[in-house]
Parts: structure tokens; sequence; C-alpha cells
């Protein structure tokens, strides 16, 4: 739950430069290269980054969004390669807005038991503290 309207968190997730605020990912190499291209927002824009082993590199492209929904096609290239689907539901909820961010793709059977042991785990506690983040960057809003 983030104590803000919806009209408030969807900026910070449909503009990918406002994901330095709250993306878990975005510490993890302070030479991280970035590159933005098409709109600055919305359906179209895109995100392709490079950094580190512990950052990796890929593309990001918002594919739909509308108030309730922002879906963004995301390719791996380092350190594996993958494509995946990331999806943010905004629901609102009283004075607050519910965001569930889920990501889904296809696994190889080696991936498959990865993800088993290790990285549904991993991820899971990177989109915690993303969600947390998101909230405390809405709360500056």
């Amino acid at each position: 739950m983030i104590p803000a309207p919806a009209e408030t968190v969807h900026p910070l997730i449909n503009d990918f430069r406002e994901w330095q605020q709250w993306s878990p990912w975005e510490g993890l190499d302070p030479a991280l290269r970035r590159t933005y291209s098409g709109p600055e927002s919305g359906v179209g824009a895109t995100y392709e980054w490079a950094g580190n082993s512990k950052a990796g590199a890929g593309t990001m492209t918002i594919v739909s969004s509308d108030a309730t929904r922002i879906v963004v096609d995301l390719l791996f290239t380092a350190p594996f390669a993958a494509k995946n689907v990331a999806t943010f539901e905004l629901t609102p909820e009283g004075d607050g807005t519910r965001v569930t961010w889920t990501m889904s793709g296809s696994r190889n059977l080696l991936m498959s038991i990865g993800g088993m042991l290790y990285f549904d785990k991993a991820i899971g506690k990177d989109f915690q503290r993303g969600l947390e983040a998101l909230k405390q960057a809405a709360g500056q809003r």
C-alpha cells in the first residue's frame, strides 16, 4: 500500500527517468550507463542500461500504460539473456494505492531450477525493496 493516489504513483513508474528514485537495482553500479529513447513516458518509452556484473545490461520498453496498469517488455542481455514482462497494477484503496508488481517469462530447465532455488526469492526481496522506495518517492511529491 502506498499512501498516495494513483495519479501520484503512476508517473513514477511510467517515466523510466523516475526509476532512479526507487528501482532496487539502480545502486548496483555507480557507473551505470543509461540511454533513454522514444517518448519521455508511456507507451514506446525505452530505457537501455549497461553496467557491471551485478547490474548487467538490457532494455525495457513500456508497451501498455493506462491509469491502472503499466506493462513493460524487459530484455536482459547480461549477465544472461532473458525476455520477461513486468506488470504494475495500481488499485485505488481508500486514500492510497495498492501497487502489485509482477514479472513473467519463460525459462529453460537450468533457469527453472535456479529460479526455484534462488532467483524467485531474490527477486521477491528486490521487488519489496523497490516498492518501499516507491512509497517513499510518492510521499515526497
